[in-house]
Parts: C-alpha cells; sequence; structure tokens
C-alpha cells in the first residue's frame, strides 16, 4: 500500500459551528470514489493525519485523539484532504487497508468498495485472472508467455485498429479497438501500471 499522500495546510476551518468542536469528516475511497465512513476531528486531529499519512479522528468516546487501525492495523492512508465550502466539513481521500467498518463490511454502509467505473473493473478482473492456471484463463496464458509475448499481442491489436480504421465496417473498427484496449491494460499490469497512472500523466500534460 502506497504511503504517498498530498500535505495540505487546511485553513478557516469552523470548529464553533458545532458544540462540541469537531466537525465531520467524510471519508471517501481515492479509487474507488466509495464514501467508506463517517468521523469527527479537531485541529489536533486534523494535523496529526496530515503529518503522519493516516487518517486520525477526534473519539467522543474515549475523549482523544485516534488513528483508524491502530489496533486492527486496517489503517486509511491519506492521499489528500478537502474543506467544503462552508468551512465545516472535511473531504478526506484515503487509500483503505483491509475492511473500514468494524463490523467487517468494506464500508458503514455495508457496501462492497469497487468502483463503479467498468474499466477500473476490468483491471480488477485481470489482476484476478493472471493468478490462475493458464490452461484455464486467457489472460493467464498471456501473462505465463511473458512481457514480451504481451507487448507484441498490443502491437498486433493496435495493427487492426488501423487496418478497420480504412475500412467502413463500425462494428469490425469497434470490436478490433475493445480488444486492443483489454491488451493493453493487460501490458499495463504487467509493467506494475494501471490505467490511473497514464490518466494522471494526461491530467499533469492538460493543465500546463
Amino acid at each position: 500500500m502506497s504511503s504517498w499522500f498530498q500535505k495540505t495546510k487546511i485553513v478557516n476551518i469552523d470548529f464553533s459551528k458545532y458544540g462540541d468542536g469537531l466537525v465531520p469528516a467524510i471519508i471517501q475511497d481515492d479509487e474507488t470514489n466509495k464514501v467508506l465512513m463517517l468521523g469527527f476531528m479537531n485541529q489536533d486531529a486534523v494535523d496529526k493525519t496530515n503529518e503522519t499519512g493516516k487518517v486520525t479522528f477526534y473519539s467522543r468516546t474515549k475523549q482523544r485523539l485516534w488513528t483508524k487501525g491502530e489496533e486492527s492495523g486496517n489503517f486509511l492512508y491519506l492521499k489528500s484532504l478537502l474543506l467544503d465550502c462552508d468551512n465545516d466539513t472535511i473531504l478526506v481521500k484515503a487509500n483503505p487497508v483491509g475492511p473500514v467498518c468494524h463490523t467487517g463490511a468494506d464500508t458503514c454502509w455495508n457496501e462492497t468498495n469497487t468502483s463503479n467505473d467498468f474499466l477500473q473493473h476490468l483491471e480488477e478482473v485481470i489482476e484476478q485472472r493472471k493468478q490462475a492456471a493458464p490452461d484455464k484463463s486467457y489472460v493467464a496464458s498471456l501473462f505465463a508467455k511473458g512481457i514480451n509475448k504481451i507487448a507484441q499481442k498490443v502491437g498486433e491489436e493496435a495493427v487492426e485498429v488501423v487496418i478497420e480504421a480504412k475500412d467502413n465496417n463500425e462494428e469490425l473498427f469497434l470490436n478490433e479497438s475493445a480488444d486492443l484496449l483489454f491488451h493493453y491494460l493487460i501490458l499495463l499490469n504487467a509493467k506494475g501500471f494501471k490505467l490511473h497512472d497514464v490518466i494522471q500523466i494526461l491530467q499533469k500534460r492538460h493543465s500546463k
């Protein structure tokens, strides 16, 4: 689990809005965008979260700072902190380790923490299938043949897309495009990356 996070100096948090001097902190999975849980923070909890990279709350029952996962090991690794327009609610984007809820569920709303993004779901399927026996899974058979074969397959599919682009059969063009994207996701996995890594580069280029 990556511990990289973006230190964010949040100013003007309105801790006076509520009687106990705390503000709600909504925890969202940085990758799946699922809402994981709701906690409460004071300034010390915000500071410790930002300093350690592990999401820390102020526990109203324990009356002290409480780092999520300090007993279970199911930490929430910070990615970023955002303050809402009224300055009284914090959005914490994080990467969870293990289930978030004390019941053992992925979220405190008993939801499965999976993305609604189909391409991300497809990446998860590829990750699962590469562990299968090569004679039982096409994906596993590609991984068994090594990176050169995977890269070659991407090249072959790219050529097919170019060929179909020159014709007027839209169905064939779209199907070959789907094949290319699927094999590209496999290549990214084989190289230790995800589509999100490529998207981040595009976003950086777009912002220049």
